[in-house]
């Protein structure tokens, strides 16, 4: 083993770890914060306490899982954003202490970056260039990859994010959080019959603030003329709230890909192990000539696999950060 990288993710509510040699990943913790369902939603300071809890346990099982010693590694890649800022501290600070004790370089890598990247954490691998599909919570975005390291924005949302649309939904059907693998769920069992609004927004960019506000406004008229609609209806409106945003995110991934004639397509982020855009994405993917990619589910959620990927490539490069790095909750791409 001539390189071998430790990745740390601490960016939101999940704790992870991986190992990765010259490439191949040997082990990926994560350790999920189950307490957040009693709240709805991420409660930030509950996150870093959770974290300061799971670094070291979820550390220690990774390298062991890997069959590797501390003292082998050749780096310690971490997130430095973006994310919630005391989540990402404990990462950091944990990660630039590793790194100082075993005297070898530290690698800060962003998110976003990374979930493009971790489609080269087993094969088949997309050819350069590709488009990529970013969605998650926090973030939806079109990303063209000209290699490892060169990744251009393409367009971004402008207000929410795609999982967000999928939680805020789940809240105002009563379902627990997180809610998009549960309206997932409840999407396969119902049918697309209710029609919701596609936002007309210029170039590539996103918007979901609106189809938000029509789903709550929808539901509110529904049930004052029936209390019980929801409980009736959950499959079917599930399946049309699941449809609209798919088609969003399709319809403009589809326009990137005829404007650069780019037919290496991949997707990425939490909301990609959504399978409703996984099947579409595929059934496109064939219409339009592609060569699709979608991500195992492991490492389309949050996970330090792709950290460790992400990290490795730099790594190569000599691209280290040094002591003095600060967790940035707005880093820019």
């Amino acid at each position: 083993m001539n390189h071998v990288i430790l990745g740390i993710e601490s960016s939101c509510d999940d704790t992870a770890a991986a190992v990765l040699a010259d490439g191949h990943i040997l082990s990926n913790v994560v350790a999920s914060q189950e307490v957040h369902r009693l709240y709805g939603g991420v409660v930030p300071e509950v996150a870093s306490r959770a974290h300061q809890e799971n670094i070291v346990p979820v550390v220690d099982q990774a390298l062991k899982q890997a069959g590797v010693r501390k003292e082998q590694l050749s780096a310690i890649a971490f997130t430095r954003g973006p994310g919630l800022i005391g989540s990402l501290i404990v990462g950091t600070s944990f990660s630039k202490a590793l790194a100082m004790s075993l005297d070898i370089p530290l690698v800060e890598v962003h998110h976003m970056q990374a979930h493009v990247l971790a489609h080269f954490a087993e094969d088949p691998k997309p050819g350069f260039p590709f488009l990529c599909l970013t969605v998650s919570g926090g973030h939806t975005q079109i990303v063209l990859v000209r290699d490892f390291l060169d990744m251009e924005v393409l367009g971004s949302t402008l207000d929410d994010a795609a999982g967000e649309a999928f939680d805020k939904t789940g809240k105002l059907l009563g379902l627990d959080y997180p809610a998009g693998p549960l309206i997932d769920q409840w999407a396969q069992k119902g049918k697309p019959v209710f029609e919701f609004p596609e936002p007309k927004i210029r170039g590539l960019n996103f918007s979901f603030s609106g189809l938000k506000t029509a789903i709550l406004y929808f539901l509110r008229d529904k049930v004052k003329e029936d209390p019980d609609f929801i409980q009736k209806n959950l499959a079917d409106i599930c399946a049309s709230v699941q449809q609209r945003i798919v088609t969003i995110l399709l319809s403009k991934l589809r326009k990137a890909a005829r404007q650069t004639g780019i037919r290496e397509i991949a997707i990425a982020g939490g909301v990609s192990a959504n399978s409703g855009l996984r099947t579409a994405l595929e059934k496109m993917g064939k219409k339009e000539g592609w060569n699709t990619y979608i991500p195992r589910f492991e490492f389309c959620t949050d996970n330090a696999a792709m950290i460790a990927l992400a990290g490795y490539y730099k790594f190569l490069k000599g691209d280290f950060a040094s002591q003095d790095v600060v967790p940035d909750a707005r880093l820019e791409w």
